[in-house]
């Protein structure tokens, strides 16, 4: 017998069909940016809606101590008057709630009476909490109508 020699062809690229470690590593590498700039933009889309409800909920608490001065006839020397009763003739309130008194990123609203540009100053401070900024960080005034 003589001993005959099978010649097999090794197994093709197609039909091997794996990926190797390189690879692998080089799509996980391309998930993990996409997922960080999608992320980054998740982020601050959320700020900037802070920053815009802020401007809404300064707009509510000026309304509320407009009512305030309409009721009591003087303006509040503090926001918690707005809350809690100060013993003066003529308050109806609560003019809010005590989570009305913080912006949307978790700061104290900034309150004066007398303002400096009309009968009573409010804003925030933006996302900083310091005066002044820009962007995201910039004060949000009250706009008196």
């Amino acid at each position: 017998m003589r001993n005959v020699r099978q010649l097999r062809r090794p197994p093709s690229r197609i039909a091997q069909a794996g990926m190797t470690l390189i690879e692998i590593i080089v799509v996980i590498v391309l998930i993990g940016g996409v997922i960080a700039v999608v992320g980054s933009q998740v982020i601050n889309n959320g700020n900037q809606a802070k920053y815009r409800l802020t401007g809404v909920q300064i707009q509510k608490v000026g309304t509320n101590i407009e009512q305030y001065n309409n009721d009591v006839g003087e303006y509040p020397e503090k926001l918690e008057d707005l809350i809690e009763d100060p013993g003066i003739s003529g308050w109806l309130g609560p003019y809010g709630q005590q989570s009305d008194l913080k912006d949307q990123f978790g700061k104290q609203l900034v309150y004066s009476n007398p303002g400096q540009d009309g009968p009573f100053d409010l804003m925030s401070y933006g996302k900083d909490g310091r005066p002044g900024g820009s962007s995201l960080d910039a004060d949000i005034p009250y706009k008196q109508p």
